[in-house]
This record gives C-alpha cells, structure tokens and sequence, in this order.
C-alpha cells in the first residue's frame, strides 16, 4: 500500500468520526474545515473525493420538519476510559458503539461490543432500527459469550439509546460500569471507530 493510500486511509476515517459528530449534517466544506483544524494540510477537492468514496452524505433537513432531537434528559456518565485503549487481560474494558451499513434490502443498523485487550467482537446486533432494543441485545450476546463477569467498565458515547433507562438497568442488574465519551468527542472511542471505519 502506498504512502498516500495510507493518508487516504487515515483521512477517510476522521471524516467518518467528523461525520458522525456532527449527527450526519456536515457536509464537504465544514468536514474540510474540521480537517484543517485537526492539523491536516488537505486540499477540498481531495476532501470531497474520499467523501465520495466513503460513501459520507449530509442529511438535509426540510422547513418546517422537526429534526431528531440529539438532546436528551437521561443522566450521561463519567468518562472512565480517558483513551486508554491498552488493556492486560481480557473482560476489564469493553467499548461498544452502532454503525449503519447499506444491504441490498436497504439500510441495517449494526451495534457491537469489542473487548479491548483482544479486539475481538464479543457481541453483536442488527436491526432495522437504531433503538435500545439493538443496543441491548449486542450487550447481552456479550455477557452470554463471556460468562457474565462482574465489574467490567462497558464504554460508549452519549447517545439516547445508551443513555436510556432500560440499557442502563441491563448495567446495573449485571454489575458491569457504564463509562461515555465527551459529547461529540468520538476520539474518545477511537478503537471501535476505526473498527468500523475499516468495515
């Protein structure tokens, strides 16, 4: 692989993390900009080709048509994580996050749950929605998988599906630690990312 195959690379996955922070609405030049602030010297018309390619669209939202709300009133959680992706033993961190991914019978929302100190995915959902219900499921194929341990800090962002009553309660009811990135920080769970970046 070239040298700038690799740059591609690496840009196309901080205009997936830019794209998701910004809920899907930025569009080529704000994603330039993001770019340019992050400290890469990249050109727009390169930026506008990997969004291209990437496949990365800006949702346009109609007048007069309420837009999904990202706010919610649920309680967020401490960052416990603090981008330390290096763990020594298996079942001490989990990151867990959901993408959407095209099929030829339309959009498939995919959650899962990756342990850190092997990087293997542990748990996983689809579904035609992006609700608890998904959420839920990849984390209990989890708990299944590894025989319910105890104490284990599951990671993710601050979205209202993991910030909801029922996700919360599977924690609680299972002993594991609910850990959040920052709002709209998605470095805070780079791992995952790039595990879905590459997919």
């Amino acid at each position: 692989m070239s040298q700038r195959d690799q740059d591609n690379q690496r840009l196309t996955l901080k205009l997936h993390c830019f794209h998701q922070a910004s809920k899907q609405i930025s569009g080529s030049p704000n994603l330039h900009k993001d770019l340019l602030a992050d400290g890469e010297n990249v050109g727009i018309k390169r930026v506008e080709r990997l969004i291209k390619k990437a496949g990365l669209q800006s949702k346009i939202i109609k007048k007069f048509v309420v837009a999904k709300n990202s706010k919610h009133s649920h309680q967020v959680a401490e960052n416990l994580l603090e981008r330390n992706f290096n763990t020594e033993e298996k079942d001490v961190v989990w990151v867990t996050d959901a993408t959407f991914i095209p099929t030829r019978q339309g959009w498939l929302y995919l959650a899962t749950v990756m342990d850190l100190y092997s990087r293997k995915i542990i748990g996983r959902s689809m579904a035609k929605r992006n609700n608890r219900t998904l959420v839920c499921d990849a984390l209990i194929m989890a708990l299944w998988r590894r025989k319910h341990p105890k104490g284990v800090i599951v990671h993710s962002d601050q979205g209202s599906t993991y910030a909801s009553n029922d996700y919360q309660a599977l924690l609680k009811k299972t002993h594991l630690v609910c850990s959040m990135s920052r709002r709209g920080n998605c470095w805070d769970n780079a791992v995952v990312e790039s595990f879905y970046g590459s997919l």
